[in-house]
């Protein structure tokens, strides 16, 4: 992570406010009733529409209200920062503004502090260090529809995560100017979208203070050296590196420091994990404690190679995949081609921060007409590794099994 301090970059954010003025960013482009461009995924219920929206590719569509968009998983092979344009999109309220208007925007720091800020896009560019980390975005939820037995909320595939170089200013610099005041516990943001029905609670995620300050969290205004795009936050949004999307608020305007425990829904009530240590329970038996989900458990995936394929046999394959875990960084990652009986050491590739997709790669020859069960495990660097078991709860979160990948060579 780098400190230092540009001019404003105007080009970018006037691009990103103006372009989706043109045209309602909830509305996809190219959709028809005889529009037939589909992915499938691997389980019940996994057709989905493949359908491009301003500012992004053709992605996986599972809701358009609010949206809902997955990355094709094959784009995880071609670069290690997943491109703007493919970087899944999650909302949970579907009233979202759909213009900005970058000269009178604010965000707002308020609460238990000594004074109240209402700071601009250019203050915020201009007056604080800009810093850059390379972190993995991904949903709570992602991976959700391959949990047996089936549980309710999203059916993503492993497609709801993106790893992108985020820039912005470190959340405890603003937290500093504002001043903090002794009896501060918790820092809660929200953001512009709004519920429909005034029944549904605004959505506002908290972080206690201790986690707040950590150096690496920041309110990001660009991504990949561009503004974010509407549909993943424009123009600022939280960025927690190594905790799950869902306390990365996105159209971030409001950050209110508390004095007691956040008591809003959206942090008592929904992503709850049971309190179990595994945090997995069996089917059908009663949840009763349950604790808030936070960072993410270490995964790894293959890239690719697609499950199912018949590939040639006899000749030499390099296979590559990416691994990832809530900061501790990649330690190594192990590789099989007989679904888990023999391991052998991957090659890593460049380290771009314990935050980041770190890529690896293995070589595999396969023998003609042999099916094999290729599977990778990524161990962090204090040890943790993936699980050879799936865990269950009954949200869908935290899937960190080996993930096998079956194919056959003629």
């Amino acid at each position: 992570m780098n400190g230092e301090k540009p001019g404003i970059d105007r080009r970018h954010l006037l691009k990103g406010s103006l372009a989706l003025g043109l045209a309602s960013f909830l509305t996809p482009r190219g959709l028809s009733a005889n529009d037939s461009s589909t992915a499938t995924l691997p389980f019940e219920r996994g057709r989905r529409p493949l359908i491009a929206f301003p500012q992004k590719r053709p992605l996986m569509v599972m809701t358009t209200r609010p949206p809902q968009l997955e990355t094709p998983f094959h784009i995880f092979n071609e670069d290690i920062f997943t491109p703007n344009d493919a970087f899944f999109v999650r909302w949970h309220l579907a009233n979202i503004p759909q213009t900005i208007d970058v000269n009178t925007f604010r965000l707002t720091i308020r609460g238990r502090v000594n004074q109240t800020l209402s700071l601009s896009l250019q203050e915020l560019q201009t007056q604080f260090d800009q810093v850059e980390i390379a972190a993995v975005c991904q949903c709570a939820g992602n991976s959700r529809g391959f949990f047996q037995p089936r549980v309710p909320g999203g059916q993503w595939g492993n497609g709801a995560m993106g790893n992108a170089n985020w820039k912005g200013i470190r959340l405890r610099d603003l937290l500093h100017r504002a001043g903090i005041e002794t009896d501060a516990v918790q820092v809660r943001f929200d953001g512009l979208d709004q519920p429909v029905a005034q029944a549904t609670p605004d959505f506002r995620k908290s972080l206690s203070l201790e986690d707040a300050l950590h150096e690496e969290v920041l309110v990001a205004h660009s991504m990949n050296g561009e503004a974010l795009p509407m549909l993943n936050g424009f123009p600022l949004r939280l960025v927690v590196p190594g905790w799950y999307a869902t306390y990365w608020v996105k159209m971030l305007a409001d950050i209110e420091v508390l004095n007691q425990a956040d008591q809003n829904f959206w942090t008592t009530r929904a992503y709850r994990l049971p309190a179990d240590p595994c945090h997995c329970m069996k089917p059908g038996e009663d949840l009763t404690d349950t604790v808030p989900i936070g960072k993410m458990p270490v995964r790894s995936f293959i890239t690719n190679m697609e499950d199912g394929r018949s590939i040639p046999g006899g000749a030499p394959y390099t296979i590559k995949g990416i691994a990832f875990d809530q900061g501790y960084g990649i330690d190594r990652v192990l590789f099989s081609v007989d679904g888990g009986q023999q391991w052998q050491s991957a090659r890593l590739g460049k380290d771009f921060g314990d935050f980041s997709f770190r890529l690896w790669e293995a070589p595999f020859t396969p023998e003609p007409g042999k099916t094999y069960s290729l599977q990778s495990l990524a161990i962090n660097r204090i040890g943790e590794s993936q699980r050879f078991s799936a865990r269950w709860n009954p949200s869908g979160y935290l899937r960190n099994v080996v993930e096998t990948v079956k194919i056959h060579a003629t």
